[in-house]
């Protein structure tokens, strides 16, 4: 089969196509802005791609169009396959019926933690042996890739297993549902639940609805594995469930001998944690993560992990490997003592989370927030006075709100939300201002962390280059690593 992507660059519908070419699919694709690194990558699977939505590319017959759900309506090319009443899927379903239909699917879905519970879930299977399939809105770093068929080269059927992260935005402009009700899991993770997606939904009780309709897709035999800390998944059980349930991140009064089902955990100081399952110790976890979000994260992998076989013990042991996932807490150079990492963070939640994880880390020293709140919901404001009660643990805080050609980014004001900060907190027009505003700021010791779901115009190297060339005026000596 031919299919053309529409939208072919955004993270899913690359993993959805590099997924065709692997199940031995001829696949093309366009979209508005084709350029590295997902241009690169795609190509070098032999996917062709265009720029753009021309008309003109319906001569290249493809069996099926896949719409990716940044293709509206008015869309040249969408318009002329409506008219001439062409075969479209979205690519969700594409997904659902040809790829997941005989896999026994595990989703992981929730406000946040998806891309990460789903790569350490991905990881325990893979060093289980199981050599499961994925697809994945990150990389994982003991990946290198984020989809793949299964993890046998020779035989890309072998493995039963396919985990997948299960998105509530919505499918297509032609069908509003959330994504993963085509994915049909038999495992699924729900992780938490939040307000999120100002731009599709009104309110928290839509999205309520939603994981509503994932639950009613998970077959008797299966299990969902829900995070007993949210009481919005509360309200979802509540509306009917049919399949068996298993909580994580219950309260534990005694962790080794409290009769409690479900899974729980306690701490150490060094970030490390012992999980225990129906109030019995099951062993500790020794890793290199920060924060509370992340150890919640490993306990819905651990426990979905379980459901297809794996003992609990080798899950623990997995996790001591994970390598994490790029631009979670992703370390990007040291210049003079000065760590710059790289984070997706962008809703106040997950902001206030990274935030406080590197905190346990680091103690006292100084945190340097650099923020671009660019998301759909950011921009329209809806979290805007969330903002600063997240960012209040960090020393510093360096906002971006507006886009490099000087036009408004955001429809409301980002020094005004950052204004209860405070001095500590500085908003910029243009990105080589915050670049030269943070170096000057930044000393030996510091954390700069970097907070944005987009490229951020490169900002990272920008400001390790500018520590690189301050201290190299004034003699320190420099260590840089990237």
């Amino acid at each position: 089969m031919h299919i053309h992507i529409l939208g072919i660059c955004g993270t899913f519908m690359g993993g959805l196509a590099v997924l065709a070419k692997q199940a031995g699919h001829k696949v093309t694709g366009c979209d508005a802005n084709v350029y590295p690194p997902m241009s690169t990558q795609l190509e070098a699977q032999g996917i062709q791609l265009i720029q753009g939505f021309s008309a003109e590319q319906i001569a290249l017959a493809p069996d099926l169009f896949v719409i990716g759900n940044v293709v509206s309506r008015g869309n040249p090319l969408m318009e002329e396959i409506l008219n001439r009443g062409l075969p479209y899927t979205s690519g969700p379903q594409w997904i659902g019926e040809h790829i997941l239909s005989d896999k026994w699917v595990l989703a992981v879905a929730g406000t946040h933690g998806k891309t990460t519970t789903s790569a350490m879930l991905a990881w325990i299977l893979e060093d289980a042996g199981y050599n499961p399939g994925f697809l994945i809105g990150g990389v994982p770093m003991n990946f290198g890739i984020s989809a793949r068929l299964s993890g046998t080269e020779t035989d890309t059927s072998a493995s039963p297993f396919f985990v997948i992260e299960a998105d509530e935005y919505d499918t297509a402009f032609f069908d509003k549902r959330s994504k993963f009700v085509h994915y049909r899991a038999k495992t699924a993770i729900l992780n938490n639940l939040e307000y999120d997606h100002a731009d599709i939904f009104p309110d928290l009780a839509a999205i309520e609805t939603q994981f509503h309709h994932l639950v009613r897709t998970v077959p008797g035999i299966g299990r969902l594995i829900v995070n007993a800390r949210e009481p919005a998944l509360q309200r979802v059980l509540a509306r009917g469930c049919w399949s068996e349930k298993e909580a994580f991140g219950i309260a534990q009064t005694d962790p080794v001998s409290a009769v409690q089902q479900g899974w729980s955990l306690t701490t150490h100081a060094d970030g490390n944690f012992d999980v225990i399952f129906n109030g019995e110790y099951q062993g500790p976890v020794a890793w290199s993560l920060t924060g509370e979000h992340n150890r919640m994260n490993a306990l819905a992998a651990i426990a979905a992990a379980r459901h297809v076989g794996v003992p609990t013990a080798q899950a623990l042991k997995a996790l001591g490997r994970f390598k994490n996932v790029k631009r979670r807490m992703e370390l990007r150079g040291i210049v003079n003592q000065i760590a710059v990492y790289d984070d997706f963070a962008h809703h106040p939640t997950a902001i206030s989370t990274t935030i406080a994880g590197l905190r346990k880390k680091i103690g006292d020293g100084r945190i340097l927030a650099v923020l671009e709140p660019r998301s759909n919901t950011m921009k329209l404001g809806a979290m805007k006075e969330a903002l600063p009660e997240s960012l209040i643990d960090a020393d510093l805080v360096f906002g971006y709100g507006v886009k490099g050609d000087g036009k408004e980014a955001l429809g409301w004001g980002l020094a005004q939300a950052l204004a209860p900060l405070g001095e500590k907190a500085q908003a910029f027009d243009a990105l080589d201002r915050l670049v030269a505003a943070v170096t000057l700021a930044a000393r030996p010791g510091d954390q700069i962390l970097v907070m944005s779901n987009g490229g951020f115009g490169g900002v990272h190297q920008k400001i390790l280059d500018g520590l690189s060339k301050l201290f190299a005026s004034t003699g320190a000596p420099t260590l840089t690593r990237s």
